[in-house]
């Protein structure tokens, strides 16, 4: 059934009105759709997930523009490939007074000088870029370059959108299996919009292996219907993005912290299978829950700290996919616990004063005794023992003289850390009154 290269590629949309998605870029007077249809030509970077159209929007420019329109990739092409691009461009300018389009796909992988090269082109008109990149553009293009660009962010196609372009697909009879009589069963569009993972080429991908695998050189005159489970059977999992080193790693980490911080157990749990299922490092996401045990929870409840660190070194000792279990109790149990920044706030605020006050020696009743002449020297000499007073506790300066008064521990009103500050609120008042932050 194929004919003229992948469906994926076959189904490239030829015009604004084919293509599918991205209504905040291209919807009625959207910016990115005012650039096309009016022929304004920019430089400009497409930055988003693959199969979400960047390429796919570069062909349609080219068929739109009066420029002359060049195509690099960047896996392939290297600076000779950048300088016969540029020498035509100028020859084209200075002749014909055309302009040129460089379409540069995976614009990440061109090294700093490569990227380099680019620059006074694009500074000079002599080219309009247009750089298509799956990484964060703010980290892997030179911000020169950045900067003389528009940046437009692409997103996940919906499955409604991935729907729509797989009935494209089923219909049309050049390019597409709308000559055959082939039927896709409700269930089944259903579950391979859902499983692509907001990747039209996915999609279209399996939908062509599904219908190659089931139907192949059968006789279709007679309608074939294909089934959830016949396209289950082709692709088998879902279609989850994910780079370890990538914005989807930090996203997805970021959102599981996120749902801790905010109490919901369900969506911790959530993120923490998505990660899990992507391949991402569990001994990440058990420092992680270490680390918020700490910054969300704290004192309000210290056992927060011993779940998380408990769940690591079960983790260790059991490993994949038993380990998933341990992960699982912690973030369940920090998400249900009661939370305080305090103790990060306290930390951030005296590590403040030490980068911004004048260093102050340690004030010598709180020196060191345990090294020779340490008494001749005065040190020790005024400190009171604490175990020697009653309730283990006595009114002393533990500051510098600088720092004396300073607050950095405010303990909030949550679980065990309302015992706290009431016992430090009552240590604090020389009175025994308590004060309050």
């Amino acid at each position: 059934m194929k004919k003229n290269g992948p469906l994926a590629r076959r189904m490239t949309p030829r015009s604004l009105a084919e293509f599918v998605g991205q209504e905040h870029l291209l919807g009625k007077n959207k910016p990115l759709r005012r650039v096309i249809e009016d022929d304004l030509l920019s430089s400009l970077i497409f930055y988003g997930p693959p199969g979400t159209g960047k390429t796919a929007l570069a062909r349609i420019i080219s068929t739109t523009t009066k420029a002359q329109f060049k195509r690099l990739n960047a896996v392939l092409a290297g600076v000779k490939d950048l300088r016969t691009v540029m020498e035509e461009a100028k020859t084209l300018q200075a002749g014909w007074q055309k302009k040129t389009i460089l379409f540069i796909d995976e614009i990440h992988r061109f090294n700093k000088a490569q990227q380099d090269a680019l620059l006074p082109a694009v500074e000079e008109g002599l080219v309009y870029l247009i750089g298509a990149t799956t990484e964060n553009p703010f980290m892997a293009i030179n911000t020169p370059l950045l900067s003389r660009s528009l940046l437009f962010t692409f997103e996940n196609l919906t499955p409604a959108e991935i729907q729509k372009i797989i009935l494209q697909a089923m219909g049309d009879e050049t390019r597409g299996f709308g000559r055959y009589n082939i039927k896709l069963a409700d269930e089944a569009l259903k579950y391979l919009s859902r499983v692509a993972g907001g990747d039209a080429r996915v999609a279209l991908n399996a939908l062509e292996m599904t219908v190659t695998s089931f139907v192949g050189k059968k006789n279709t005159d007679s309608k074939v219907v294909i089934t959830l489970r016949q396209a289950q059977e082709v692709l088998g999992r879902q279609n989850l993005k994910y780079d370890a080193d990538g914005d989807y790693h930090y996203d997805l980490v970021s959102a599981f912290i996120k749902s801790i911080r905010g109490s919901d157990p369900d969506a911790a749990l959530y993120w923490l299978a998505r990660m899990l299922a992507a391949g991402e490092d569990p001994l990440f996401v058990a420092r992680r829950l270490i680390i918020s045990a700490s910054e969300d929870i704290g004192n309000a409840d210290p056992q927060a700290l011993c779940v998380a660190v408990a769940a690591a070194q079960a983790l260790q000792q059991v490993g994949l996919p038993e380990g998933k279990i341990p992960l699982a109790q912690a973030a369940v149990y920090l998400a249900a616990a009661p939370k305080s920044n305090a103790a990060y706030l306290a930390i951030n605020a005296a590590i403040s004063a030490v980068k911004n006050e004048p260093p102050e020696n340690v004030p010598p009743h709180l020196r060191s005794t345990g090294y020779k002449g340490a008494a001749q020297l005065g040190h020790g000499e005024g400190y009171l023992y604490p175990h020697d007073f009653p309730g283990h506790f006595v009114a002393q300066e533990y500051l510098p003289p600088g720092l004396r008064g300073k607050t950095f521990y405010y303990p909030g009103e949550e679980g065990y850390e309302k015992k706290i500050r009431q016992r430090l609120s009552h240590w604090r008042s020389p009175t025994g009154e308590g004060k309050e932050k």
